[in-house]
């Protein structure tokens, strides 16, 4: 299950993400892995979310964040929840039809798996596609 928050920057979105991934640190029984552009959260997030500084992996592109989301769950099959801050920074790409690709990659990743993953995008939730609509 792929869930997407989209606003504009400065509306929240991190600290809503904070309030979901502290809830999931109470309520699921997995473990929870939160990717990050850069280490901004670590004095807000309980231990046991395991946060990855995107920076320190030179990612770059969905095919390199498809890559290393896959590589996350081979080396760790009891994540139930991915968190990814910030995803068009992370993947230093705006393209909506790409942005959508890797959405539904996402959605078909998890979804046999049990797997939830939350993501944020800092864009106008009035510029989201129908794709990007459909995990909203």
């Amino acid at each position: 299950m792929v869930r997407l928050i989209m606003s504009e920057s400065g509306e929240g979105k991190t600290k809503q993400l904070l309030d979901l991934m502290n809830t999931a640190a109470d309520t699921e029984s997995g473990c929870m892995v939160c990717i990050e552009p850069k280490r901004n959260m670590s004095f807000n997030l309980r231990h046991q979310i395991r946060l990855v500084d995107a920076s320190e992996f030179s990612i770059g592109s969905f095919e390199a964040l498809r890559g290393f989301v896959s590589g996350l769950y081979a080396g760790n099959y009891d994540i139930s929840h991915v968190f990814i801050d910030n995803l068009c920074k992370i993947a230093q790409n705006t393209s909506e039809q790409e942005i959508g690709e890797f959405l539904t990659w996402l959605d078909h990743f998890t979804s046999p798996l049990n797997i939830k993953a939350t993501i944020t995008i800092s864009a106008s939730a009035d510029s989201a596609t129908d794709v990007m609509r459909k995990y909203m």
